[in-house]
């Protein structure tokens, strides 16, 4: 019981210790008070409300282990994974028209660089140039 004692101070309402002692309200029931139970002990509306609050903040495990932490941060890893990411963008120029004219699977195999000279009669001449085969 003297951990709720210590719950209930940390909220500022340890005037309510003696209330949950003689109902035995401990650390497994604090999950299955409702309004209703809290009111029936004598705790006002207002404090109610934030000890239910308070209840539904708790961790799971802390309940299921009849201990009680209130206001304690979790601690941090002591070794951070940290991971360089690096990432490329690249515009095949005349890709658009080139997917028109060329199967997938073939599309893929020159992008992904399979192919070692793009044959330049598959692709459109640039805007405002004329070109003519060699």
């Amino acid at each position: 019981m003297q951990q709720i004692a210590d719950w209930l101070e940390k909220l500022g309402m340890a005037e309510y210790a003696q209330r949950f002692a003689e109902n035995g309200i401990d650390a497994a029931a604090l999950p299955h008070l409702t309004d209703q139970d809290l009111k029936e002990i004598g705790v006002l509306l207002g404090h109610r409300r934030i000890m239910l609050a308070a209840i539904a903040e708790l961790p799971r495990a802390a309940l299921s282990q009849h201990e009680l932490v209130v206001g304690v941060e979790p601690k941090p890893q002591d070794t951070a994974e940290r991971r360089q990411v690096t990432v490329m963008f690249s515009d095949l120029v005349g890709s658009t028209a080139l997917s028109a004219r060329m199967d997938p699977e073939d599309l893929r195999e020159v992008i992904s660089g399979g192919a070692p000279v793009l044959p330049l009669s598959l692709l459109p001449p640039p805007p405002g140039f004329a070109c003519s085969p060699v």
